[in-house]
């Protein structure tokens, strides 16, 4: 996902040369003895040099053997709300974007306010996710790594969205109603057990475990650092180490 430009190459170019044709004009006036010459031949070979080693490098960006492209992926979390999706799909996207690839980070709160009418009966969060699922297809179809945080609560709209990605990875953050519960510092199961929230999955409606998924996070064992490591590793294994 990255190239390397023209100008980069001619700086290569002539820091490498320059101490090469050093180390040439000592072992010409070594073995000659006559500094003129010595100077004269460095002179020479820094130019013919660089400027063969700049055409090399060039026509070796075109030679497409030996090369190989990171595929593009969706990596979906899905869990209870509070189970940690965010603060961990945060996590692994700095690291991704440490790496220097081509990442684009959605999460619910970013998506929802786009379609401000969507409600959170069954259909209206389904149509929701499936919204988000094609955005993401989308995004991986034009080389992007998509690092999508989403309660997604049915499976229903999480395979519609796996069907529409090319290479989809599931994490499932797997954690209980009460310990989320404990972890909800901003009291959105107190609202909903009070009845202000409507359709809150695991207070009104049940979360739909994913049934097959790529990675599983156990919540309650591990910190957020060792969960991000364990998804890298999983990335890496299958996708990044493709170059």
């Amino acid at each position: 996902m990255q190239y390397e430009t023209k100008k980069r190459s001619i700086l290569k170019a002539f820091s490498w040369r320059t101490w090469a044709t050093i180390t040439t004009a000592i072992i010409v006036f070594i073995f000659t003895g006559e500094f003129a010459l010595a100077i004269t031949v460095g002179f020479i070979e820094v130019f013919a040099k660089m400027a063969l080693y700049f055409f090399h490098e060039r026509l070796w960006q075109k030679v497409n053997f030996g090369k190989k492209e990171i595929p593009s992926f969706v990596l979906w979390f899905t869990g209870l709300p509070a189970s940690g999706k965010k603060a961990l799909a945060d996590a692994v996207h700095r690291q991704l974007i440490a790496d220097k690839l081509k990442v684009e980070r959605l999460d619910s709160l970013d998506v929802r306010p786009l379609f401000p009418e969507t409600g959170f009966s069954l259909e209206e969060v389904n149509r929701h996710v499936k919204r988000a699922g094609h955005l993401c297809a989308m995004l991986e179809k034009n080389g992007i790594i998509v690092v999508a945080s989403f309660v997604s609560p049915y499976r229903q709209s999480r395979k519609f969205a796996r069907d529409r990605a090319v290479n989809f990875v599931e994490v499932y953050m797997n954690t209980t109603v009460e310990a989320c519960e404990q972890r909800d510092t901003k009291g959105h199961y107190a609202k909903a057990r009070c009845g202000e929230y409507q359709n809150f999955p695991g207070v009104d409606v049940e979360y739909e475990k994913p049934v097959k998924p790529e990675i599983t996070i156990e919540v309650d064992k591990v910190t957020i650092d060792d969960a991000a490591q364990q998804i890298i590793y999983y990335l890496r294994k299958n996708f990044i180490n493709e170059r």
